[in-house]
């Protein structure tokens, strides 16, 4: 029997006019494809999108809470912000 482990993903985007995009999947290459390739409404006006940072987790109910979390409260996107500062500069 081949077992395989499905991981959720947490993901960070910066867009051509430096606003940040957060989300959350279960395929993040594929999701970032779709990014890219302008099939997101919500970035489609800000291409080319850059990924800069991401966290996995094996359960969806916490990569959601935890995409929830970084958008609703300032003080956890500000923490995330000083620990990734230097790849938001790229």
């Amino acid at each position: 029997m081949k077992s395989s482990i499905i991981m959720y993903y947490v993901y960070v985007l910066k867009m051509s006019n430096d606003q940040i995009y957060i989300g959350s999947t279960k395929t993040l290459e594929k999701r970032i494809r779709e990014h890219k390739a302008g099939r997101v409404f919500t970035t489609s006006k800000y291409l080319p999108i850059k990924p800069i940072y991401f966290e996995c987790y094996l359960s969806d109910k916490d990569a959601y809470q935890r995409e929830k979390m970084l958008k609703r409260y300032g003080s956890t996107w500000s923490h995330l912000r000083r620990r990734i500062k230097n790849s938001l500069e790229i």
